[in-house]
């Protein structure tokens, strides 16, 4: 499974960005795909996490303010982030998990909110 991210970018707080990531190869065996974070001098944390068959997880820290959302013609999440802080600043990760537990990782694309 390859995963392609796009979408990062610099923002004032309060503005909203979006994070695409789109899968490849052998995704028929995808159950999980989501978001982590990492920033600087901090451990890589899970934003959000969608299943194929809907259920949403998010981190507290984002609840309200950053929905996920998947396409599933186009093998491709996303994840709507609102209401930007300086404080989600960070490398956002895309992830996949298949149905035996395997991990996924995207490549990760930055994320800049400036106060």
């Amino acid at each position: 499974v390859q995963l392609q991210a796009s979408g990062g970018g610099l923002v004032q707080a309060g503005g909203s960005l979006r994070l695409s990531c789109a899968a490849s190869g052998n995704i028929i065996n995808v159950n999980v795909m989501g978001w982590y974070r990492q920033a600087p001098g901090k451990q890589r944390e899970m934003v959000a996490a969608l299943t194929l068959g809907g259920s949403a997880n998010y981190a507290d820290s984002v609840k309200g303010r950053f929905t996920i959302s998947r396409d599933n013609a186009k093998n491709t999440v996303y994840l709507e982030m609102n209401s930007l802080k300086p404080e989600d600043t960070a490398v956002y990760y895309c992830y996949a998990r298949g149905l035996d537990g395997t991990g996924y990782w995207g490549q990760g694309t930055q994320v800049t909110v400036s106060s």
